[in-house]
């Protein structure tokens, strides 16, 4: 098996960042910023490719990077993280271990960290999917592809909704049938060098996108996915639950 890196990256303005995030295989990086260009580098004695856009939106950036990608895993990145020296034996043995497994989700290291971390080996459905994000997925590229699946470029970071296309990525892999795993590997650890394009403020624009997000999830059980959350989240939110229910639900168009 073979394993690409695909990044999504902002505002590089030279080869450097392979070096800095430690990646040691073929990758593709999605550079948004001022100018038009493809270039190539080579790393390890692998090519890593730089698709260079005047454009925003991290589906986008995404998406230019998937349809180009050739290698049997694809393993998502974002700019700001640094791989562990033997990150591509980690996620070929995972992919070898589980064979059934279409999609793979690992651990990343990280300060303070608030994210889900992974302790043992389990299947990720509709029930827990909404747990992970890009940046520690790896996947089959022909199941991708042949089910045609890509990034929704209305959200994320730089579009309409300001957060959400890797869980209506993940959404759509349940929908058309592959199956998700998660596994206690550890291949990385993120830096937090660049600014998020989210401000970390759960204030009535966030509700309203995520209100939007579950629609797009599922235009069945949306109420209900806006009404857990409220309940579920309601000292993060700082607002009673009804309160950003409501949010929600506007932002969902009903």
């Amino acid at each position: 098996m073979t394993l690409q890196v695909l990044v999504a990256a902002i505002d590089q303005t030279d080869f450097s960042l392979v070096k800095k995030m430690n990646i040691r295989t073929a990758a593709i990086v999605g550079n948004q910023g001022s100018r038009n260009a493809v270039e190539t580098t080579e790393a390890e004695g692998h090519t890593v490719t730089y698709l260079n856009f005047a454009e925003r939106g991290v589906g986008l950036n995404r998406n230019n990077a998937l349809m180009r990608a050739d290698a049997d895993i694809c393993l998502l990145a974002d700019d700001d993280m640094v791989y562990d020296d033997d990150y591509e034996a980690k996620v070929l043995e995972a992919f070898r271990q589980y064979p059934e497994a279409d999609v793979i989700f690992f651990n990343l290291e990280e300060e303070n960290s608030t994210r889900y971390r992974i302790d043992s080996p389990h299947k990720v459905g509709r029930l827990n999917f909404l747990r992970y994000g890009a940046a520690r997925t790896a996947f089959r590229l022909d199941r991708i592809r042949e089910n045609g699946i890509f990034f929704n470029q209305c959200f994320g970071g730089g579009c309409r909704y300001s957060h959400g296309e890797d869980s209506i990525f993940f959404s759509d892999c349940l929908r058309k049938g592959l199956r998700l795993m998660a596994v206690p590997v550890t291949i990385g650890r993120l830096t937090h060098e660049r600014a998020s394009t989210w401000l970390g403020r759960y204030d009535e624009t966030y509700l309203r996108d995520q209100g939007a997000l579950y629609r797009q999830i599922s235009r069945r059980f949306w109420r209900l996915l806006c009404l857990q959350d409220a309940l579920r989240k309601r000292k993060r939110y700082g607002l009673a639950p009804l309160r950003a229910y409501r949010l929600m639900t506007k932002g969902a168009g009903r």
